[in-house]
């Protein structure tokens, strides 16, 4: 742990170098209104945090840049997630006020307004589909001789499918089908199968064993989607071309970016930095990661990927805000 003195001078240097990407001096680090010492003391202690780890001098005659360590303690001590201006907090408002359209047109329009908020790559996962439990299903008469089965998930999917009935069917009896259906599959993933025991009514058993089968085809097939917001704003994140390189092509590998995600989310890691998520060609990078949840359960994942050197804040402030809202929209669809 730092004293109170250390901490101050450290805060001082990773906000000024977040800032001008530029080595930092004592003689900025004297101005910064919560440091209140000489700067010879500055020089002093801003050695010892060199030894210590927290910075490190990239030129003998420059000023100091943070370490992932210092980085890692900046972060950890942070008084609070920061918080977006107003003219940002009105842009999400904005936002999830005229969504429209489908799942996957939300997702990837989300991932797009997390990018512009943070100036960063951004990232929405929404879950596999045989994670998602069943909300409801209804049977619906297309003619005399077919029906619709529209089965809506927790993620706010509808899936849907199309059966041919053998005889002609009321509505009275296809909501029947309807209520036996909910009953076996309520709370229950599709992938699950649960049977469909007989009700002892010959059409809605046979109705309901038609839409059960259809219901059952290509669940186990589907996958976690993967949106991704930003990623030109990466060319003028890096300085080195051999770092964007290998963010990119992080970036282009959808199960790279579920595997990292899901990682970080199990080990309990709401910011990683350098060398703490395990790949090496993130080892420069950052990444903010939050859960998103519609009525307490978490149905997918969101976060940011940039430079150690982000605006940690205002990133985890965005991040946080647009995963509240982006569950309470799918919760409220």
């Amino acid at each position: 742990m730092l004293d109170e003195r250390k901490a101050a001078i450290l805060e001082a240097v990773v906000t000024e170098y977040v800032r001008t990407a530029q080595p930092v001096g004592s003689a900025h680090v004297v101005h910064s209104a919560d440091v209140s010492v000489s700067a010879a003391t500055v020089r002093h202690e801003m050695a010892a945090l060199e030894r210590e780890g927290y910075l490190t001098q990239p030129h003998t005659s420059a000023g100091r840049v943070p370490t992932e360590k210092g980085y890692r303690h900046f972060v950890d001590a942070l008084r609070g997630r920061g918080s977006l201006g107003p003219d940002e907090q009105l842009t999400v408002r904005e936002f999830f006020s005229k969504a429209q359209g489908g799942l996957e047109t939300l997702l990837e329009s989300t991932s797009n307004l997390l990018a512009e908020l943070t100036n960063l790559a951004a990232v929405v996962v929404s879950p596999a589909m045989e994670l998602a439990t069943v909300r409801s299903i209804q049977v619906v008469g297309l003619s005399p001789r077919v029906a619709l089965v529209l089965a809506v998930l927790s993620e706010a999917t509808v899936e849907k499918r199309t059966i041919e009935l053998a005889d002609d069917a009321t509505e009275e009896v296809l909501a029947d089908v309807s209520a036996h259906l909910n009953r076996c599959y309520r709370n229950r993933a599709l992938s699950e199968r649960p049977p469909v025991p007989a009700t002892g009514n010959v059409v809605v058993d046979g109705i309901a064993a038609a839409a059960a089968a259809s219901l059952s085809q290509g669940g186990e097939a589907s996958h976690d989607r993967v949106f991704v917001g930003g990623v030109s704003r990466m060319a003028e994140a890096f300085d080195a071309m051999q770092t964007l390189r290998g963010v990119l092509g992080i970036l282009e590998q959808s199960y790279m970016v579920v595997g990292l995600l899901q990682d970080l989310m199990s080990r309990g890691l709401e910011v990683a930095i350098g060398k703490e998520h395990g790949i090496a060609s993130l080892s420069e990078c950052a990444v903010i990661v939050a859960p998103y949840r519609a009525e307490g359960e978490t149905i997918g994942t969101i976060g940011v990927l940039g430079p150690t050197r982000m605006n940690y804040p205002k990133a985890l402030a965005a991040v946080g805000v647009v995963s509240q809202r982006l569950g309470r929209h799918l919760a409220e669809a």
